[in-house]
Parts: structure tokens; sequence; C-alpha cells
């Protein structure tokens, strides 16, 4: 006959909040580790032919900004694709890139024939003086490009 102990572990406050915030540093350390080397490797043309399927026709697409942004931390940028938003003719999506930020790709937005119009404005961030370039994807597999520089005087992403 065998008799089983029950074994109880016992950390103090102290000892399990000290291990969760080592775990939560060494996890952060291994995410920043992994994440600029990943997004270093594609460039943004590598990532607009990749979405594409190729390269992308110009027109249909206008990329609007400041022809100068005094801060890069925060830039506003507007997106319209001339599109009739027919349930047989419209803008699937509208993916825009960031030539000289470390991670090109830095907003995609998804459109359906409800939509009525291919049209976003937000605002983004910029590490320099650069092109913003948005790419649709049209319903009937064709992509269409549109870019606009814009110029930074003070570095956001960096620089």
């Amino acid at each position: 006959m065998s008799v089983l102990k029950e074994t109880r572990l016992a950390l103090s406050r102290r000892q399990l909040l000290t291990a969760a915030g080592t775990g939560l540093v060494a996890a952060a350390g291994l995410s920043v580790m992994t994440a600029r080397p990943a997004a270093a490797a594609a460039s943004a043309e590598e990532m607009i032919a990749k979405i594409a399927g190729g390269t992308p026709k110009e027109g249909l697409v206008k990329v609007d900004g400041p022809e100068i942004a005094e801060n890069g931390n925060t830039v506003p940028v507007t997106i319209e694709v001339e599109s009739p938003m027919t349930a047989d003719n419209y803008v699937k999506s509208v993916h825009v890139f960031a030539d000289g930020n470390p991670s090109p790709e830095v907003a995609a937005f998804t459109f359906t024939p409800q939509s009525g119009k291919a049209f976003a404005k937000f605002r983004i961030r910029l590490a320099k003086t650069q092109n913003v370039r948005a790419v649709a994807m049209m319903s009937d597999g064709s992509s269409y490009v549109g870019s606009k520089e814009i110029k930074v005087t003070i570095g956001g992403c960096g620089g």
C-alpha cells in the first residue's frame, strides 16, 4: 500500500512578482531582437510586388499629405481610389507603404461595394523624407499604385 503525500509549493508574493517580471522582460527582449531583422529583410518594393502579384499600374490611386511634415511622429495622409464601387467593380483593399521606415507597410484598409467610396484619412509615423505609396487591389484582380513624397524635418521613427 502506497501513501501519497501532498506537497504544497509556497511562493511569496514578492517571489511570484519577480518571476512574472523576469518572464515579461525576457519576452519583450526576444520580440525586439526578432522584429528588427524580419522588418529590414523585406523592402517596400518586395512587399508591394508580393501583394500586387507583380508590378501595379500607375493611376486611380491618389495619395495626399503635406509637402513638408514638421514632425515625423504624426503625419496626416489621405488615400482615395477612383472606383464606381459596384458589385462588379470595386476596391477590395488598399495597402500603404512608407519606403524609408524600418517596417515599410504602415496601414491596410478593406473595402466592399457597400463602402460607397474607397477613401481613408489617417496619421502615420515617418522616419525621414520618403515616398508614401498606396497599392489598391481591385475586385477583378488588377492593382494600381499612387505615391507622394513627404519631406520630414524632425524624424519620428528613429531619425
